[in-house]
């Protein structure tokens, strides 16, 4: 395994003028790393990554005229691991007030998985603050995810175990802590088209940052809340703020039918793009596509 740099390494690796920071929002210490000026658009990472993920389209965005924001949100990365809050609703007040301490009154959103749900509950509950935001491969829970099936069926290899698996209490900690790099190898040997869009390095710094007993906690948690999530979601109106869904065609095109099928339901004003011959990971295969997205879409 290759040496991992620090945070602020990562960011001075960046083209453009990024730096590791660190800020205290509602008593956790939040990490972030942040470059470029103009609208500030806020990143919001998923599992099983940190704000590293969206290190390809970074200076491209800030390059663009934007204030780039890429959050470790409270219990991945650099940032805090709380014992309890990792329900989406608690997470986007976070994010929320997080977007408030840096001076921002309003701002762009995207998240990418867990990241993704987030940045929906950051704009259905906080409209002022959102002008518009990105959804990346995952909706919002819904009670539809109690219908998941945990077994591979003939034709159809989707399964995601991983949601069972992080609901059990104490388990994944024990098995995982020191052997994360297994589970991050599988991830993304499992759901990227192209494996060597996240090489070696990029892997090394993904599992080291989950590697301890608080980091899966904290990464698990994020599932072991889907029920809460799904009880708050039957409380929300529609989301207002213009939104857009990228999404991917895995699953013999599970995911894309999926997002078709709910965004328009659940906001005013979307637009769902398929990102062509990509997988899950599709800001590392595609960052090109959805630098071009993001463009055209927070224009």
């Amino acid at each position: 395994m290759p040496d991992v740099p620090s945070d602020a390494e990562l960011a001075r690796s960046l083209d453009g003028d990024f730096r590791s920071e660190h800020i205290t929002v509602n008593g956790l210490r939040l990490h972030y790393v942040a470059g470029g000026s103009g609208r500030p658009l806020i990143l919001l990472p998923g599992f099983p990554q940190t704000w590293w993920e969206f290190r390809k389209v970074m200076p491209a965005l800030a390059a663009a005229g934007r204030r780039v924001i890429a959050v470790d949100l409270p219990g991945m990365g650099g940032s805090d691991k709380p014992a309890t809050g990792y329900d989406k609703k608690t997470i986007a007040r976070v994010i929320h007030d997080f977007a408030r301490a840096l001076g921002h009154d309003q701002v762009d959103v995207a998240g990418h998985d867990i990241g993704s749900i987030v940045a929906f509950s950051l704009a259905v509950n906080h409209p002022e603050l959102v002008r518009k935001v990105a959804l990346l491969d995952v909706v919002h829970p819904d009670e539809s995810m109690y219908q998941i099936r945990m077994l591979p069926t003939p034709g159809f290899p989707f399964y995601p175990w991983w949601f069972a698996f992080n609901q059990v209490p104490d388990l994944p900690e024990k098995l995982l802590a020191g052997r994360t790099r297994h589970l991050v190898d599988w991830m993304f040997d499992s759901f990227l088209v192209d494996r060597d869009a996240v090489d070696d390095l990029d892997r090394a710094v993904f599992a080291q940052r989950l590697d301890s007993p608080e980091a899966i906690f904290g990464a698990k948690a994020y599932y072991a809340t889907f029920g809460q999530d799904i009880e708050d979601l039957k409380t929300y109106g529609k989301v207002t703020a213009p939104m857009l869904g990228l999404v991917s065609n895995l699953g013999d095109g599970l995911f894309a039918a999926q997002m078709q099928a709910t965004l328009p339901s659940q906001a005013t004003d979307v637009k769902v793009v398929v990102v062509p011959e990509a997988g899950h990971y599709f800001l590392e295969e595609a960052p090109r596509f959805v630098v071009d997205q993001f463009t055209h879409f927070f224009d």
